[in-house]
């Protein structure tokens, strides 16, 4: 990388770090990504789908990342790759590194008695760090977060500004966590005793692998007795809800507003679409994808694609087909005296 153009880079370079396969002028150089619409001759884009053939034939891209099948689609300057998006994310994240955070503590922060804090780490101001908690290297803790007492974070974790995490939690390295995300609070464990709710206290933990990225405003409940338990690599979107005694397999991801509740286990290499639910108690295996409003009720012990959400219609349409599945079952009903009239029929006529 040449000294004066920060974050810039020639084609070669780029293969040179990130690997592939490098057709065309190696020294076109490369300042920022973009959409194939958008972009202009210092940029890179991408292309993964024939439907994008149109925009790809009129880019003004600089360069373009390709798929092996797709190599011949452009004469631009290109690199091929076996997975072009996951290539091209490799290649946002090289041109736009996140800036260093500055080692220390800020003067309006509290660090409570026992708590060790690595001299690489950098506290931001009006953190609250609390009794027996450690702080790993290189970690960044932003503006008003709260750790609570005896919490473990490891190396080169991030918490974005107000993030909450209670007492005793786990994380480790490499987790990034949005602002707004509570980490610990209690599970919803109640007691019903003469007509009223007796709170079961939680007395679990948090415990959250490597590699995880949690969403803002999400929230993850300590467990009743277990430990709620959110597995490497799992990557959760904003504003989900995850129950008392919940475990997340590694590598499982989930969009926006899914909820899980208690008990509930999911496994490896999992996904749930935007507002899919998973009821409690249940077990889902691994490689299972959850479509999008999807309401999960029994277990599922085979990978594969699972969907319950029905196509919206206007309001007289679903009045009408609401109207028809109040009587599923005597409908069901008939069906069967039918059946068994037309075995007769049968029976008699044979």
């Amino acid at each position: 990388m040449n000294v004066g153009m920060e974050h810039t880079y020639t084609l070669g370079e780029i293969v040179a770090r990130l690997g592939g396969e490098l057709l065309g002028d190696a020294q076109t150089r490369i300042e920022q990504v973009a959409a194939l619409e958008s972009a202009q001759s210092q940029n890179i884009s991408f292309f993964t789908s024939t439907r994008f053939k149109k925009q790809l034939d009129t880019t003004r891209a600089g360069a373009v990342i390709l798929s092996q099948k797709n190599a011949e689609a452009t004469q631009k300057p290109r690199i091929i790759s076996n997975n072009p998006s996951a290539y091209f994310a490799r290649v946002i994240a090289l041109l736009n590194p996140d800036e260093p955070a500055i080692a220390g503590i800020h003067s309006s922060a509290v660090v409570e008695q026992g708590a060790v804090v690595a001299a690489s780490a950098s506290v931001g101001p009006f953190v609250h760090i609390g009794h027996g908690a450690r702080i790993g290297e290189r970690v960044v803790i932003g503006a008003g977060c709260i750790i609570g007492d005896k919490v473990d974070i490891g190396d080169d974790t991030r918490l974005y500004p107000r993030v909450v995490i209670y007492h005793q939690c786990q994380l480790g390295a490499r987790v990034i966590v949005h602002s707004g995300a509570v980490i610990g609070a209690d599970g919803f464990g109640l007691a019903h005793e003469e007509g009223r709710w007796l709170k079961i206290p939680q007395i679990g933990r948090v415990v959250i692998g490597d590699d995880v990225e949690i969403g803002a405003n999400t929230t993850i409940d300590r467990g009743a007795l277990e430990d709620t338990v959110i597995e490497e690599g799992v990557k959760l979107d904003n504003l989900i809800q995850v129950a008392h005694n919940v475990r997340i397999g590694a590598h499982s991801a989930m969009a926006g507003c899914v909820g899980i509740a208690g008990s509930a286990r999911i496994g490896r290499n999992c996904t749930v679409g935007g507002a899919g639910m998973i009821l409690g108690h249940l077990s889902i295996a691994d490689n299972v994808s959850v479509s999008s409003g999807t309401l999960i009720t029994k277990s599922i012990s085979k990978p594969g694609a699972y969907t319950s959400a029905m196509p919206f219609s206007t309001h007289e349409q679903w009045l009408k087909n609401a109207a028809h599945l109040r009587h599923l079952d005597s409908m069901a009903d008939k069906i069967r005296q039918l059946e068994q009239k037309i075995s007769e029929l049968e029976r008699k006529k044979s």
